[in-house]
């Protein structure tokens, strides 16, 4: 008796065997686009049509069609940061945000790396929510108009984000505002403080600082931590003198003999001092 594999068997494992590197080509080609015979400056022509009237998904897809096809052209590098923008225009923000990453990965540094981190960041601006939500985009946002701000100081991206960054840092204040007042209503005192401590740690120049102080007075007061609250209701008052937080964290003091009263060793003193951007001298005495 022969041994082995009968040969009508191993002729159908081959064609099997074939079928499936066959599909497994025709997948792969499905999975990264087909590749395009036209010239890269042809194929950035027509994308850069498509932006113009408006076809942002189009455009897109053209831009990466021509980073498939021709990724060695002068033409492929700005396609990268081109698609990001594209898929921006059309609200399409994690498409946008992926393509901008993948620039700032493959080419940082570069002209055009100021425009990619521009993208995420106003991508994840745009999808911010409010105080009340969550605020992951809002802490990504920030953090990559921050990196404009530092990495590329003198690009004109960097001098369009001010404005943002202080709305971003307002929304996150605003929220450990409203957790902070949440945990001061139900009489847990210290995570109200930690609350209010981010905001006058963190985001001293938003206008929720003076309302920090105050309810930093309020909960100090109601824990006996009286030196802290006096500190508290000092900055505030040396700060912002005509607030009216300060004349509510006046006479909380009153209604205790004490009055506002700065103590240097205090983290309030520290961190209030560690920030030039706020003077303790600002405030004038009415």
């Amino acid at each position: 008796m022969r041994s082995g594999i009968p040969s009508r068997l191993m002729a159908g494992l081959a064609m099997a065997l074939a079928a499936v590197l066959l599909a497994g080509c025709a997948s792969s080609i499905d999975a990264t686009g087909a590749i395009s015979s036209d010239p890269p400056e042809k194929m950035y022509a027509e994308a850069d049509a498509m932006m113009t009237s408006g076809r942002f998904e189009a455009a897109a897809a053209k831009f990466e069609e021509l980073d498939r096809s021709h990724p060695y052209s002068s033409e492929a590098r700005r396609a990268i940061v081109l698609s990001a923008y594209a898929y921006y225009k059309a609200g399409k923000f994690p498409e946008a945000i992926a393509s901008a990453e993948r620039y700032t990965v493959m080419h940082p540094g570069t002209k055009d790396a100021p425009f990619a981190h521009y993208i995420i960041a106003s991508a994840y601006f745009d999808d911010m929510r409010g105080a009340n939500r969550d605020q992951g985009t809002t802490r990504k946002a920030l953090e990559q108009f921050k990196i404009l701000k530092t990495r590329y100081p003198d690009s004109s991206y960097a001098e369009k984000v001010d404005n943002r960054i202080r709305i971003c840092e307002d929304t996150l204040a605003a929220q450990e505002m409203e957790i902070g007042r949440y945990y001061l209503k139900r009489k847990n005192y210290v995570g109200a403080i930690n609350r209010f401590k981010t905001v006058v740690t963190e985001y001293q120049t938003t206008n929720h600082v003076e309302e920090a102080l105050a309810r930093l007075t309020e909960a100090y007061m109601a824990l006996g931590v009286k030196e802290e609250a006096q500190t508290a209701a000092a900055v505030l008052g040396y700060n912002f003198p005509q607030s009216k937080w300060y004349k509510d964290s006046y006479a909380l003091l009153q209604s205790d003999g004490l009055a506002p009263r700065e103590d240097g060793g205090s983290w309030i003193s520290k961190a209030w001092k560690s920030l030039p951007s706020i003077s303790l001298g600002g405030g004038t005495s009415g």
